[in-house]
């Protein structure tokens, strides 16, 4: 399986199950489109794999990023390695966000 999702308050939550190449990175990419063509989500949270990502997963992110950018919807991605409390009762709260420049 290369990702699940669920929907929770109206947010899509993605999780992606290893690190894509070049061979599955188009279907992943429109595997994410069709999730978020049909359930037209308020948001989207994407959960990538653990350790640093392939070229190939970064541009399926980029381009899940551009679609959600021409939709209004915004993308939120999560670290699979951040420490997560099972014990938390939603999704969210188990994951930490990725967070990039200063």
């Amino acid at each position: 399986m290369l990702l699940s999702h669920h929907i929770d308050a109206g947010t899509l939550y993605v999780t992606l199950h290893e690190d894509l190449d070049v061979t599955n990175r188009a279907a992943a990419a429109l595997l994410l489109q069709a999730l978020v063509d049909s359930h037209r989500p308020v948001g989207v949270v994407l959960e990538l794999p653990a350790g640093p990502p392939t070229a190939a997963t970064l541009s399926a992110v980029a381009r899940a990023k551009r679609m959600c950018d021409s939709l209004s919807v915004p993308l939120t991605l999560v670290d699979g390695t951040a420490a997560q409390d099972r014990t938390a009762p939603t999704p969210e709260a188990r994951r930490e966000p990725l967070v990039y420049g200063p």
